[in-house]
């Protein structure tokens, strides 16, 4: 059995990171801050204008003085990091005045923390987009080396604690090709064993289960097996299969006899997006799964994105999964 406290007591016990939250004058970005440091999940620096950040706690009835918070404006970090993100971004068009401004922005500047190693980790997105927040983790954090994008995963918990499975790619990319669905496939589940803490065992899902059905849609998961084979030997992958053949360890032994995943998977891979952001929201809302993400993977360094909609809650749980994400 595998709950958020159970996760939330790990990342306390198991790591030490410097954690970042860019929307400092958010109350629930300050509520959050002040439970992770008291339950040692990360140490948090909250970006935005100290003054502002300061009155939204202290009208709240909040210790602002427990507060570490810093301004991008007036961070002597600010020129340097600017210079960093032109000679980015120079070829795209990106001036040094226009650096400069982009970098003001605590989103940006949080990402550029992570980028030149002065924290760990960054979650943004309770104030703002979620473009804006990928747009930061993409053009500055980057991809890992071999890996060719960046994705996301959902964490499910069932109602009673006893299943979790990791969902992928469920909010990220539209039509992931086989090579990208191998690369999704190696980045969730290179998440969900440092979250879970258990070997992961990943299906690549289809409407077909090993030739079942002959397509054009299951041939790209047939090929994605293939890559993720040859580029991954470790890994634990097997497609392509249906979602009871996963799951579900009688059919799973009827549908392909021999698979060392048929029954057992806990990595869902989805051939797409529609799929993908479907199945999640069947299993939270008619199962009653508790869906934590999306967790964005295959980044240099961990950043995530928020529901707008988020609770305090919803930051303090995520900040924990991104702390053991750190691991390993």
């Amino acid at each position: 059995m595998i709950s958020l406290e159970d996760i939330r007591r790990r990342a306390a016990e198991e790591t030490d990171i410097h954690l970042i939250l860019p929307e400092g004058e958010d109350l629930r970005v300050l509520q959050a801050a002040l439970t992770i440091e008291k339950e040692r999940i990360a140490r948090v620096t909250v970006l935005g204008n100290v003054n502002a950040v300061s009155k939204v706690a202290e009208d709240a009835g909040l210790p602002s003085e427990n507060l570490t918070i810093l301004n991008p404006s007036e961070s002597c970090d600010l020129e340097s990091f600017s210079t960093v993100y032109y000679e980015l971004r120079k070829k795209k068009g990106m001036t040094p005045e226009a650096a400069l401004d982009a970098l003001n922005d605590p989103t940006y500047f949080g990402a550029m923390m992570l980028r030149e190693n002065k924290a760990d980790a960054c979650i943004s997105g309770a104030a703002n987009a979620t473009s804006h927040v990928v747009r930061a983790a993409v053009t500055i954090v980057k991809t890992k080396p071999g890996i060719s994008l960046m994705s996301s995963d959902f964490l499910m918990f069932s109602p009673g604690g006893d299943n979790v499975y990791s969902f992928a790619d469920c909010a990220v990319n539209p039509d992931p090709n086989s090579e990208q669905l191998a690369d999704i496939a190696y980045a969730s589940a290179m998440t969900h064993k440092s979250i879970f803490n258990e070997e992961p065992i990943v299906a690549l899902l289809s409407f077909s289960t090993k030739g079942s059905a002959e397509h054009d849609l299951a041939y790209k998961v047939v090929r994605a097996l293939k890559i993720a084979k040859e580029k991954y030997p470790d890994l634990l992958i097997d497609g392509e299969l249906q979602l009871d053949a996963s799951i579900i360890p009688s059919i799973g032994s009827k549908k392909a006899p021999g698979s060392p995943v048929a029954g057992k998977a806990n990595v869902l891979i989805f051939p797409d997006l529609n799929a993908a952001n479907i199945g999640y929201k069947l299993v939270q809302r008619l199962a009653g799964y508790e869906a934590v993400g999306p967790i964005l993977q295959g980044l240099n360094k961990p950043m995530h994105d928020l529901s707008r909609g988020c609770s305090a809650e919803d930051i303090v749980n995520l900040a924990a999964v991104t702390a053991l994400q750190t691991i390993g």
